[in-house]
């Protein structure tokens, strides 16, 4: 593999043709950054990602992560033990990733009862049109 990959080239997501597109659908997408967002505590096992990240189905889950390991911000690591074990932790890259969703995440929680009050104050006003 190519190690200058992407070396001086201007990335811009605004541009339709830009390869971060992609990651930053993979990243923000609903289940992937809370997938993230769960690992920032540590590794974890499928199932305990599964159970910490709730609503999420095996299916999505799995092709959530599996994206994010492409991305490399999530390492996979499959144990050889019976039955096999298969834990997924934070590269560096998804070390930092994962802290400025939970700053997001946080940012977003606080402000909540003014973004009820907002969306109650839009409901009223466009119920009555």
């Amino acid at each position: 593999m190519d190690s200058d990959l992407g070396e001086g080239v201007e990335y811009d997501v605004f541009g339709a043709a830009c390869p971060s597109r992609p990651v930053l659908e993979d990243v923000t997408g609903r289940w992937g950054s809370l997938a993230l967002s769960a690992l920032a505590n540590g590794p974890l096992r499928f199932n305990e990602l599964r159970r910490r990240v709730e609503g999420v189905s095996q299916k999505m889950l799995a092709q959530s992560l599996q994206a994010l390991e492409r991305d490399g911000l999530v390492n996979r690591e499959v144990q050889s033990t019976f039955p096999l074990k298969v834990e997924y932790s934070l590269t560096p890259t998804g070390e930092v990733l994962a802290a400025k969703l939970l700053d997001l995440i946080g940012y977003l929680t606080g402000s909540m009862p003014g973004i009820l009050d907002a969306q109650q104050t839009y409901d009223q006003a466009h119920a009555e049109a």
